[in-house]
């Protein structure tokens, strides 16, 4: 007669899987998001930063991922500017096994497989990190810069006569713009990430305390403002744009910013319409890209690579009456 099998006790089970989850989800959100004492998330500084443009169309390139907001912001800049034509895009996609973004074959540059193979031919022996955007010069075969920040301040001035579009950073506005820009990378831009990737409870509810807080105060700022500095639509909004649209169909969710969503706002959710409807904006945004790549590469905060099936952008189609203000 066969031995009786005897069960593991079910709270043994439940406390041995939480363990090990927990052991290993630390040990891969350490490498994913760096932390401080608190739990909290800390954003690495980007490591290119140069601001040297020779302007002459075909020379530079963009290297993107279209889920990334950081890297969307220079395609929206790209387009308002009229630069399709002068700058050359190559897009690249993360990689659900390697943790790395990966070139289309057809897209390769410098015969490089992967982002961090080719930060290392631009400059060899790099160790850092290896992210997008990246504006390249393909003359000189060298990363002039991977900070979004500075890219989109180039793409605004420094391309000459090649630019179409209207000054997004003009003079008068710069110490608002700045001003801005300031609050809302830490609390917004970067505040959604803080959330998501916080550690501990506490790095959690200082940051989606601070995000709401600040959207809040924005949605009031839009209810006089048809755009953050006024009438003119500035890299303030660019930057702020490219965090809303990917809100209610990401952060909201994997990210846990669910005190309200961006269509809960009456004038947040129509300031993203107005700007979505823009000519060519639409064209960079990629909704497929969002959701597989947030919910199916983010392992540690989706181990089961779900991707929802909803909400999509339609509502950004409807009429905004943003002109109004």
């Amino acid at each position: 007669m066969p031995a009786k099998r005897t069960a593991l006790p079910p709270g043994l089970l439940v406390r041995t899987g939480k363990f090990v989850w927990n052991t290993l989800w630390r040990t891969m959100m350490s490498q994913m998001a760096p932390r401080n004492k608190s739990g909290e998330y800390v954003r690495p500084e980007s490591a290119f930063r140069g601001r040297e443009i020779f302007p002459k169309a075909g020379r530079y390139r963009l290297i993107v991922g279209m889920s990334c907001p950081w890297a969307h912001r220079t395609l929206v800049t790209r387009a308002l500017k009229g630069l399709e034509n002068a700058i050359a895009l190559t897009t690249v996609y993360p990689s659900t096994d390697e943790g790395r973004w990966l070139f289309d074959p057809d897209q390769s540059l410098l015969d490089c497989r992967t982002l961090p193979e080719f930060y290392i031919v631009c400059q060899p022996g790099y160790a850092g990190r290896s992210t997008v955007p990246v504006l390249w010069d393909s003359q000189t075969k060298t990363i002039v810069n991977n900070e979004s920040a500075d890219i989109i301040e180039l793409l605004n001035s420094e391309f000459g006569d090649l630019a179409t579009g209207p000054d997004l950073y003009p003079e008068s506005l710069r110490p608002k713009i700045d001003e801005l820009n300031e609050k809302i990378y830490a609390t917004v831009n970067n505040g959604v990430y803080r959330c998501g990737f916080a550690q501990t409870q506490a790095a959690y509810d200082e940051a989606v305390g601070q995000l709401f807080t600040t959207l809040d105060e924005l949605d009031e700022l839009l209810s006089t403002h048809r755009y953050l500095c006024g009438e003119k639509l500035t890299l303030a909004d660019v930057r702020l744009f490219t965090t809303l649209i990917r809100f209610d169909v990401a952060y909201h969710g994997i990210f846990k910013c669910n005190r309200r969503r961006i269509a809960d706002y009456k004038n947040l959710s129509g300031y993203l319409a107005d700007i979505y409807q823009m000519p060519g904006v639409a064209e960079t945004c990629d909704i497929d890209a969002v959701k597989r790549d947030y919910f199916g590469n983010l392992f540690p905060l989706n181990p089961g690579g779900i991707v929802p099936v909803g909400p999509g952008w339609d509502s950004l189609k409807a009429p905004h009456n943003r002109a109004q203000i």
